[in-house]
């Protein structure tokens, strides 16, 4: 199997972190996120994205679709609205009632990191920050715990809760975070903090701002860009679909039922054996509740094969297999499909800029004391 590599290693680290550092610059000058630093909660809640990080942990360890769930959620949470934690807002009209967020998931993570946070550091650490700071996490961990047998994961999660209450000083625990070995998922991404959660949540919002399965690269690029996103933060991102699971009505619209009720392939970039495959799955008129894995090859890692899957026509969706297709982007979706180490890069510097869209700072917004509801 590969050897994958995270945006640590000692492979070409100087261009890597002078990356990261334009980065930075450029989101740290847009004024919607001028307050976003690193350590922001260093001094009001030392452990906090260690709290965060141990509950998508413990999480992923008992549901190893988790990362992908929460991968999804902060992609829908980030286009709407900006990052602020507006998506997990409950009610009529909210985000979440449109039906294009009804099969968001991973909320229950989010709420249990809230919990801890609101019990040590109250109405200090944001759900907006939480959203984002577990996205990033459960990149990290998707090949520890999906590859390991319940009782290796059980054992591992005892060692973590052992350890961590060893460390009875804040401070102490504090800098273990620094020091925490790295996991052999996705790349370790370093995200600056500080997002305040919006007290708005429109499902009219909804559709206007996300991307659908069936969208052509130019409605996707002008998508993008209202975002401040680049063509190819586009195909960067896209990889995303490397994990996580789709329900059949994402990709029904490449297939046409005939007379007998059996589905034929109707769309010609999508490879004929893998085809079949998804009609085994998701036959005519399948249980609403049937998903397959985005990734037919390796769904439990983050890693690079979602490209190779392009150049084999294997994408899932049509918005997947425009991406190989259109001359704009095939040379990138190649040139990643042929290295790890350079899509991990880039992921890395454009997932920095996805959750610093839109981010409310310094008096914008509020900090929730709980994520499913604005403050009274």
């Amino acid at each position: 199997m590969e050897e994958r590599s995270t945006v640590f290693s000692s492979t070409s680290p100087v261009l890597y972190y002078y990356s990261l550092i334009i980065i930075v610059i450029l989101v740290s000058a847009s004024p919607s996120s001028a307050q976003l630093s690193f350590g922001f909660y260093s001094t009001a809640c030392p452990t906090a994205e260690f709290m965060v990080r141990n509950t998508v942990r413990s999480a992923s360890s008992q549901d190893p679709t988790i990362p992908g769930k929460l991968l999804r959620l902060v992609f829908h949470d980030c286009f709407v609205e900006g990052c602020d934690a507006s998506v997990l807002l409950q009610g009529n009209g909210t985000e979440r009632s449109d039906p294009a967020n009804r099969s968001l998931d991973g909320f229950s993570v989010i709420d249990a990191a809230k919990r801890v946070l609101e019990f040590f550091c109250p109405e200090t650490v944001s759900c907006a920050d939480i959203v984002a700071l577990a996205a990033r996490d459960a990149v990290e961990f998707v090949r520890n715990y999906s590859t390991q047998p319940p009782s290796l994961r059980k054992r591992f999660l005892l060692h973590h809760a052992i350890y961590a209450c060893v460390y009875v000083s804040w401070l102490s625990v504090f800098n273990t975070v620094n020091d925490w070995p790295l996991q052999t998922g996705g790349p370790a991404v370093r995200i600056p903090t500080g997002r305040r959660d919006g007290r708005v949540s429109s499902a009219l919002n909804v559709r206007p701002n996300i991307i659908d399965t069936s969208f052509t690269m130019d409605e996707m690029t002008k998508l993008f860009s209202s975002k401040g996103l680049s063509l190819d933060d586009l195909v960067i991102l896209s990889g995303a679909h490397t994990i996580g699971r789709a329900h059949c009505s994402a990709f029904s619209d490449r297939f046409k039922e005939d007379s007998k009720g059996k589905l034929t392939l109707i769309d010609a970039s999508l490879d004929g054996a893998y085809a079949d495959e998804l009609t085994k799955q998701c036959p005519a008129q399948p249980n609403p509740s049937t998903t397959v894995d985005n990734d037919p090859e390796t769904s439990s890692l983050f890693d690079n094969q979602y490209y190779k899957n392009l150049l084999s026509l294997k994408g899932l969706f049509q918005s997947d297999s425009v991406l190989f297709r259109d001359g704009r982007t095939r040379e990138l979706v190649a040139s990643f499909a042929n290295d790890q180490f350079s899509f991990f890069e880039s992921w890395s510097q454009s997932f920095l800029k996805l959750t610093s869209i839109g981010a409310k700072t310094g008096d914008e917004g509020e900090i929730r004391v709980s994520c499913s509801s604005v403050n009274a």
